[in-house]
């Protein structure tokens, strides 16, 4: 994965992983990093593009990271899993030019239940989008666009 952040391990479980990709993500490459055997919860959140936003039709959305972005994905998969040391946890979003369908960002929780593994995944999502410097360009079907910001 471009620009990721290996991954560290400590003591059981405890997988952190992030990175910021121009190529495809994989859902299974992203699990694969978070399981373990100790760890019976596993929750994926995938976002995608979708064809739409705000009644118009989106035909296509270019992302774009600041430099500083991967620390910052780096440092919120650290904080979240601060509260969870045995959890697995990966973060990853997907830069440049993405059509219909494709996936934007993945992020996965592994605990070793399932209400802590849904709890991390959507903490995790919602700070990836509040904190990290990635924006989005919305095309829409009539050529025109517009900039949103981190990770909406």
């Amino acid at each position: 994965m471009d620009r990721a952040v290996p991954a560290e391990t400590s003591g059981t479980g405890g997988t952190r992983y992030s990175g910021i990709s121009d190529d495809p993500l994989s859902v299974d490459e992203i699990t694969q990093v978070v399981v373990g055997r100790d760890l019976g919860g596993l929750v994926v959140f995938v976002g995608t593009v979708r064809d739409h936003d705000g009644g118009r039709e989106v035909t296509r959305l270019d992302y774009s990271a600041h430099p500083l972005a991967a620390a910052e994905l780096a440092r919120v998969v650290t904080e979240v899993g601060a509260s969870a040391p045995a959890a697995g946890l990966a973060a990853v979003h997907r830069v440049g030019e993405l059509q219909i369908g494709d996936l934007a960002v993945i992020v996965a929780a592994a605990c070793p239940h399932r209400a802590e593994a849904f709890d991390l995944a959507r903490t995790l999502i919602d700070r990836v989008k509040a904190e990290v410097p990635i924006w989005k360009r919305q095309w829409f079907v009539d050529g025109t666009h517009d900039w949103v910001g981190a990770c909406d």
